[in-house]
């Protein structure tokens, strides 16, 4: 195991307003909570007063839901997509409005952050399988063009950030069990000192055969108010989880005939995956921090021995050793009467990727031995290095007006250095420089106390990250240096509109015009390459409201419409076809009743057909689920006791969970699992 390495700031300037919350919400559901600033790279200006699509999900409140996945919790978002693959040696499946969409693994077109530490890489690859959710307060997101501001990647913004410290010690204590082998537990200690710590492990047989897992996690933050105002916060996270098996995917005769398989050659090469992450970041709540982490990943594929027979073939086993690190600092000033506070800063970022690639299997007398590492057929350093610097404002124009605008500078470096040189395999050593100016504006109405209209625009980009450049779309020896970053025009119309019982409605429409769109070009046995495509467009209408509709009822809901469409044609797909893993349509309601020591709720999930492959021959077919939960509480000495249970997919639906965009051996469709019971306890004192 590397250790990471722990990095250290200091700097001057505001105190970050801490989160304080009305009554509870459940886990999952975008709170409205007014102490809670989702920044947008400003430190005083409420969500509600910004040009800008942003929820927040409450992660203090009870919950009925397992917590082992992030997808969990961000069910109840409009224009995001976070699909469960019930695949645990890969990633949660996260698009906002389309962006991401085309990601076979990890999180691509969307930044992630923990606890302000980037969770996605300088080349815009991310990762969400560490985010701790037992010390998590909060998650926010963002959509729209003010996402540009965060960077590359930048096609919406999720942050997960943990709770603070505690006026007296406190414990919270979690454990589930369920079907398919689901057992699950965390601990989490927080105190005066202003510590947070917690713990959690996760095992699991999986629905599907072939799909065992099990991960386990550790997080701290420390952080000290100082006298001045401001405050200095230290974090640490530790992730694990040795060889998650992959059962891959189906296809369609295969998910019809026995969705819970795994294709043969899963069995056959024993694909799995083992990963650990340690990311540690330091820094003072004033705007300066900085951070270091260590991301080890070994992946078996099930990639033939006779394809391997060509010299420029990089093996069946990718082993990532992965190094990063980076550091952010601004300023912010605010005038006396706060209708003026400007932001500038500039961030720092590198990664170091050691890429080796081995064959999947040894030779025999009998045969070739499957699913163990053979002959080294790859060995090379990727390093990405990143530079940006960034200014924000924003201005009370007059009492219902107000401006918000900011642009912001990226340079981004990849460069390659092979080490892996023969006769038949020549050296594909090689560097590209990508750089973009972004630049972002929205205006917002004051129609009344209640009321919020607004205008936004701007302009975000997009590199191709490593993994995509690893494998060129022709087969030949090198990287992909001749891809170039996607460039896009963003455009949006909102409003927000809430009461103090705590009714909340927020709408949008928008449209977002991309020049040289990335896509899937191939993609089998775990490898995928990718290519410019010409132009894309996606627009479409969000809705979410959340409704009290007696003392004890409540109601929350959140829809999407969603073209995305290629706008130029290209091989044998024409224009306008549909961007493939993307539903057009998409609901999601929560009917929530709460007594004095019982609870109890029906939620539903509607998902629209989401095409498979750029010819839109195929598609996962739409589906609606249904989910029971009830919960009893009881107090008792300073504590709170809670029992819980969950039923999913209460009818028993046969669906896709997720899909793998152009998959070559059509094995488009990961399935989603049946009918589960969850029972659970959790204790707070």
């Amino acid at each position: 195991m590397k250790t990471a390495t722990l990095l250290l700031a200091g700097a001057t300037g505001a105190l970050t307003p801490v989160a304080a919350t009305a009554a509870p919400e459940p886990e999952g559901v975008p709170a409205d909570l007014p102490g809670v600033l989702v920044t947008a790279r400003l430190d005083s200006v409420p969500a509600f007063e910004l040009p800008a699509s942003l929820d927040v999900v409450d992660l203090q409140a009870g919950s009925a839901r397992p917590r082992s996945d992030v997808s969990e919790v961000l069910s109840g978002i409009p224009g995001l997509l976070a699909r469960d693959r019930g695949n645990r040696a890969q990633d949660t499946q996260l698009s906002i409005r389309g962006f991401g969409a085309r990601s076979t693994f990890g999180v691509r077109g969307v930044r992630l952050y923990a606890d302000g530490i980037p969770a996605t890489m300088p080349d815009g690859q991310g990762q969400v399988s560490h985010f701790a959710l037992a010390a998590g307060d909060r998650i926010e997101v963002m959509r729209g063009p003010f996402s540009a501001l965060y960077g590359n990647s930048s096609g919406g913004v999720v942050q997960l950030w943990s709770a603070d410290g505690t006026p007296e010690p406190s414990l919270d204590l979690r454990a589930t069990a369920g079907r398919y082998g689901h057992l699950a537990g965390s601990a989490r200690l927080r105190g005066t000192a202003g510590y947070n710590v917690s713990a959690a492990v996760l095992d699991s047989d999986g629905y599907r055969d072939h799909g065992q897992a099990r991960r386990s996690s550790l997080n701290a933050r420390l952080h000290r108010d100082l006298e001045s105002g401001g405050r200095i916060e230290l974090v640490g996270n530790h992730f694990h989880a040795p060889d998650a098996q992959d059962p891959l995917g189906l296809t369609r005769a295969q998910m019809q005939a026995d969705p819970r398989q795994a294709t043969a050659v899963a069995h056959d090469y024993d694909t799995r995956k083992s990963v650990r992450q340690q990311p540690l970041g330091g820094g003072w709540n004033l705007r300066a921090s900085s951070w270091a982490g260590q991301r080890d990943v070994v992946q078996y594929l099930a990639v033939p021995p006779a394809a391997q027979a060509n010299p420029l073939h990089s093996g069946g086993v990718i082993d990532l050793d992965g190094a990063y690190g980076g550091a952010d600092a601004r300023v912010a000033w605010r005038d006396a009467g706060g209708r003026f506070e400007l932001t500038a800063g500039a961030s720092f970022e590198r990664q170091r990727q050691d890429r080796h690639g081995y064959e999947n299997f040894l030779p025999g007398d009998g045969g070739p031995r499957l699913g163990v590492r053979g002959a080294l057929r790859r060995d090379e350093v990727n390093t990405v290095r990143s530079f940006d610097q960034y200014l924000q404002a924003w201005w009370k124009l007059a009492p219902r007006w107000a401006l918000q605008a900011g642009a912001r500078h990226s340079q981004v470096r990849f460069e390659a250095n092979d080490r892996y040189v023969t006769a038949g395999n020549p050296d594909d050593s090689g560097s590209v420089r990508y750089s973009a100016f972004t630049p972002v504006a929205g205006l917002v109405f004051s129609a009344s106390d209640d009321l919020r209209l607004y205008l936004s625009a701007g302009r975000g980009f997009e590199t191709p990250t490593f993994n995509e450049l690893s494998y060129r779309a022709d087969g030949g020896a090198g990287l992909a240096f001749d891809l170039r970053p996607a460039r896009s025009d963003n455009l949006e119309l909102g409003l927000k509109w809430r009461r103090d019982a705590g009714t909340a409605v927020e709408a949008a429409l928008f449209r977002v015009d991309t020049e040289d769109e990335l896509a899937v070009a191939s993609n089998s046995g775990g490898r995928s390459s990718f290519r410019n495509v010409g132009g894309a467009r996606r627009e479409g209408a969000e809705l979410s409201a959340h409704l009290p509709l007696t003392a004890a009822w409540s109601l929350q809901v959140a829809a999407t419409w969603l073209d995305a469409r290629f706008s130029d044609g290209f091989g044998q797909v024409a224009a306008g076809a549909a961007i493939p893993g993307v539903a057009r349509r998409q609901g999601w309601a929560r009917l929530q009743w709460r007594g004095q020591a019982w609870e109890a709720a029906l939620e539903g999930l509607a998902l629209d057909a989401v095409p498979v492959n750029d010819a839109g021959s195929e598609s996962a077919a739409g589906h609606g689920l249904l989910h029971l939960e009830a919960a009893r509480s009881w107090d008792a000495g300073g504590s709170r006791l809670r029992a819980f249970a969950r039923v999913d997919n209460v009818l028993d639906r046969q669906y896709a969970g997720s899909v793998i965009v152009n998959e070559s051996n059509g094995r488009y469709y990961e399935p989603g699992p049946g009918r589960a019971l969850l029972l659970g306890m959790e204790l707070r004192r």
